[in-house]
């Protein structure tokens, strides 16, 4: 644990529960995207846990994901609901470059791949269907396949919508296509559109346009956080193929973002506002979801996702629906705390480093042990365990639904909780990136249009 935050931690024991922190500063600015897992900011805002830290706290809904980052970069933002691969890649210099560090995963799960009507009648004959005439799911992207052959055949592209870059919606997209055979194409220091030998191409389109840009027809398909894979099914203009908690068992999503300045300067800001965000996520996932209809009813407010609440509730009360009255039960689709979800593990960091590395975002090979370092430099499993034993120590948490003795890395996930049967374990980044079939390993990289080595 980081020396100071241990300190902290530590003689927060020794005084009264709420006045234990001295805070540095305690009017703060946060922005968020409108998505449904956004909720953990507006429920510590909406039930009072950043006023019982001290926190006057003001949210603000963003543009986009660059608005978003470059905010808290510039410092108009204090900190904000972040992309995983946003601190990352701002860290190791893709893109925008600064130290930005996260001691809170917002949630597990989460988000969903949907193509359109046209695409889904030309991809059903190709998927096994139930003993009830309904589609087998999860979709496999090998029913892409014909279809993609067939648009190829007529002269018309293929095109599919994601986020941003470094999204989890990217790559959870690539994987998907990936482990059906299709190339979602690579990265290059000179080409950064990712469509270096592409079989489809990737771009990205803010979360709230997708449904709007596939019925336009710019994009035959997209993956996106909720609600707006159901928002696809209620206009009836598109059909959720896969989820990604079908994609990868309990999956790491988003993030709570500072930069590491920040942290440096407000530890015990830091401290309170993990604090504040710990006791939301606990709300959203208690009793079997107890509070999660309230919660819809705050998320579909126009301040926060400004979706009608039947659409957010489709997927954050358990359930999910694929087609038009085909609603399937999938109690972990969003996934809070359970699971130690709020904790920022390492091995969930490398993950995203290896798909980075995997598409040539990461140009380079580089070592296990750089893996390993860039993880722990953005990572702060040491500010959410200080937050934590204050909790514990408030009586406003139980001690054992923390990890205290992890070092950081999950158990490697099963092949079987994985679309391609691949397992994954986070301690061997190198290994795990050679046993992919398709993606950059080894020494290779891009050069030109052209993998090699």
């Amino acid at each position: 644990m980081n020396v100071l935050f241990a300190a902290l931690a530590s003689s927060a024991v020794m005084v009264a529960p709420a006045l234990a922190l001295d805070l540095e500063k305690d009017e703060l600015t946060f922005g968020f995207i409108k998505l449904t897992d956004m909720a953990p900011l507006a429920i510590a805002y909406e039930q009072g846990y950043f006023l019982d830290e001290g926190l006057f706290v003001t949210l603000e809904a963003q543009a986009n994901w660059k608005v978003l980052l470059d905010g808290v970069i510039d410092g108009q933002l204090d900190g904000a609901h972040m992309l995983a691969g946003q601190p990352l890649a701002a860290t190791i210099g893709y893109g925008t470059e600064a130290h930005i560090v996260t001691p809170f995963s917002m949630d597990l799960n989460g988000n969903g791949i949907t193509v359109s009507n046209e695409v889904w009648e030309m991809m059903k004959p190709n998927i096994p269907t139930m003993d009830d005439g309904r589609p087998q799911h999860p979709v496999s992207a090998a029913a892409l396949v014909p279809v993609i052959d067939a648009f190829n055949a007529n002269g018309r592209p293929f095109n599919m919508g994601m986020v941003f870059p470094v999204s989890t919606h990217n790559y959870e997209l690539r994987y998907w296509l990936a482990a059906g055979g299709i190339n979602p194409g690579y990265y290059s220091p000179e080409n950064v559109t990712g469509q270096i030998t592409a079989d489809v191409f990737l771009s990205v389109t803010p979360p709230p346009q997708m449904p709007s840009t596939l019925e336009a027809g710019t994009i035959n398909g997209y993956s996106v956080g909720e609600p707006w894979n159901q928002q696809a099914v209620a206009k009836g203009i598109g059909v959720p193929v896969i989820t990604d908690y079908e994609l990868w068992k309990n999956n790491p999503e988003k993030v709570f973002g500072i930069t590491a300045e920040f942290a440096e300067q407000y530890p015990n800001t830091t401290i309170a506002l993990t604090k504040a965000l710990i006791r939301a996520a606990m709300w959203l996932d208690e009793n079997d979801n107890a509070n999660r209809a309230e919660a819809v009813k705050i998320l579909s407010r126009s301040e926060y996702v400004g979706a009608d609440a039947d659409v957010i509730a489709n997927s954050m009360t358990g359930t999910f629906e694929y087609e038009k009255g085909d609603i399937r039960d999938v109690p972990d689709f969003n996934v809070f705390f359970r699971y130690n979800a709020t904790y920022p593990f390492y091995s969930d960091a490398v993950w995203y480093l290896t798909q980075m590395r995997r598409w040539g975002q990461i140009a380079e090979p580089q070592t296990d042990a750089w893996y390993d370092e860039v993880a722990r430099d953005v990572y702060r499993p040491d500010i959410y365990l200080a937050a934590a034993q204050m909790l514990v120590d408030e009586d406003l948490a139980d001690a054992a639904d923390f990890p205290w003795d992890s070092d950081g890395y999950k158990a490697p996930t099963p092949a079987d909780d994985i679309i391609d049967g691949i397992a994954y374990d986070g301690t061997a980044p190198n290994a795990y990136l050679d046993s992919l079939p398709i993606g950059l390993k080894g020494s290779q990289t891009v050069v030109g249009e052209d993998v090699q080595g």
